[in-house]
This record gives C-alpha cells, structure tokens and sequence, in this order.
C-alpha cells in the first residue's frame, strides 16, 4: 500500500502548492498578458533559456535531446514520477518557507524545483522541435533550439495549448536529463549493442 499513499501525499503536495501558486496572482497576471505578449514572451525566454541550458551543459544537454529524441516513451515513463516527485518537494519547500525548518529545507526544495523542471522543459521543448526540424531536412541542434522556441512561443496564444506542450516537455526532457546523468533506461549508442561472437566483422 505504500506506493499508493506515496502518489496521494505528492498528488496533496502538488495541489496545494498549485493553490498557493493560483493565489499568489502569478496566473492571472499571465492570462491577462494579450496572445501576442504570451508568444512573444515564451519564444524569447525559451530561446534564451535553451541557449545557456545547452550551451553551458554541453555533452550532457545534447546527450538528453539525443536520448528524447530515439526514445521519447521511455524518457516519459521515467520522468513523469521524478516531474511529480520534484513538484510536489518544490510545492512542500514554498509552503514551509515561513517555518522553523522551512529557511534551509525550504529554500533548498524550491532550488531544486526550479533548477530541475525549466531545464527539463526547455530540453524537451528543443527535442520537439528538432524532430519537427529534421522533418523539413534540418536536423542541427540550433535549428532544433530556435524551431522549439518558436513551437513555445505559438503555443503562448492559447493557455490550454501551452499548458499541455509544457506537461509534454517537461516530463518528456527530465526523462532524458536523468538518464544521460545516471546512464540507464537504454542504449545510447549502437557500439553498446551486444553482438554475438558468430556475427562480428
């Protein structure tokens, strides 16, 4: 019964860390921004963003694009639970900031939240548009940062629409961050297949 308790304390966690988040005003000064301020707004910040995620992470940024790209269900199995496990710790550490305990574990939940979860979205957001990229014949990863940027920032005219490619990237890019790191859920290379002794050249 354990596992089942768990995803109820992080499923509580994470509601009402999204209900301080609906009060705190942040929401509804997002929905009040015109469609063309939100596009704009996402396309920018996400191209920033990507552009110092993956150049400042190097092997390992394009490592994760590489991994959500030749297996994206695998990196979502994996990164939906730590996407909660995160959110719910980020959601625990706001809401205890005003506590005894909440000035060192609170802030460091929260560090953890928002280090973890923009960089996982960006990667994601950079393996959809380079896939979407490669289609058109242009597989470079600046063509994969800028089309993803630019797939953000058109969700931005709706609010269900970005909510829903935010969810997807998330989970989606801190599946691959967390398999480049730790180095499971698959192969990366073709030369890490075991080839049998009759087979090999």
């Amino acid at each position: 019964m354990w596992p089942v308790n768990l995803y109820v304390s992080i499923e509580r966690s994470v509601l009402e860390g999204a209900l301080v988040l609906t009060h705190s005003g942040w929401i509804d000064a997002y929905q009040s921004l015109a469609p063309v301020e939100r596009a704009a707004g996402q396309f920018v910040g996400t191209l920033l963003f990507a552009a110092v995620v993956i150049g400042m992470t190097q092997d390992y940024g394009t490592g994760a694009v590489i991994k959500s790209r030749r297996s994206p269900i695998i990196s979502i199995c994996i990164g939906l639970p730590i996407v909660l496990i995160v959110g719910a710790l980020a959601s625990t550490g706001y809401l205890i900031l005003g506590s005894s305990l909440g000035t060192f574990f609170g802030m460091l939940f929260i560090i953890l939240g928002v280090t973890v979860l923009p960089a996982g979205t960006v990667v994601g957001a950079v393996a959809i548009g380079q896939s979407v990229a490669t289609r058109f014949g242009r597989p470079q990863l600046w063509v994969g940062v800028l089309t993803g940027s630019l797939v953000v920032g058109l969700a931005g005219v709706s609010v269900p629409a970005t909510v829903a490619l935010a969810s997807l990237a998330v989970t989606l890019g801190t599946g691959a961050i967390v398999r480049v790191l730790f180095g499971f859920g698959g192969i990366s290379t073709p030369d890490d297949r075991t080839i049998p002794p009759a087979n090999k050249i």
